[in-house]
């Protein structure tokens, strides 16, 4: 049978061979493949029947505790005002106390220093001078700590 042909009948048959050849493996690649996709089908089935409920869970999870967080808020709310009303009576209090504890240790300041200048000098004027710069410096160096450390 190939005795007889002609190189143009040669090239016909290499020709359908090939392309035997190329549809045998372009077949056999095509149901390769599919099982690949069948493969690929059921495992992302799987993944969204597991991954699903845990993505749903989580989001009751977050829920829950977005809910948490606004309880907390709202104490820290209700802290910050306690603090601040606990600091308001606080400073109403010091403010109550500081001019007569800065009177006092005015005036102790005072007698001190009056009755050494009254000891030193025997002079009841020059004393009671004495007392009261001593008085007034020692008043205004009190405040100005009481400013300096925050009070």
């Amino acid at each position: 049978m190939f005795v007889a042909s002609t190189a143009g009948d040669v090239v016909r048959y290499a020709l359908a061979g090939f392309l035997v050849a190329v549809g045998i493996a372009l077949g056999w690649a095509l149901l390769w493949l599919a099982g690949v996709l069948r493969r690929v089908s059921s495992f992302l089935k799987g993944a969204e029947q597991e991954i699903l409920p845990v993505i749903n869970k989580v989001g009751g999870s977050i829920d829950r505790v977005n809910g948490q967080l606004d309880k907390l808020d709202s104490a820290t709310d209700s802290a910050v005002d306690a603090v601040q009303a606990v600091d308001a009576a606080v400073r109403t209090v010091s403010f109550g106390v500081r001019r007569p504890v800065e009177k006092l240790v005015g005036l102790s300041s005072g007698v001190s220093h009056g009755f050494a200048t009254l000891k030193t000098r025997r002079n009841w004027r020059a004393a009671l001078e004495s007392a009261r710069e001593a008085s007034a410096r020692r008043e205004a160096d009190f405040e100005e700590e009481l400013r300096k450390t925050g009070g």
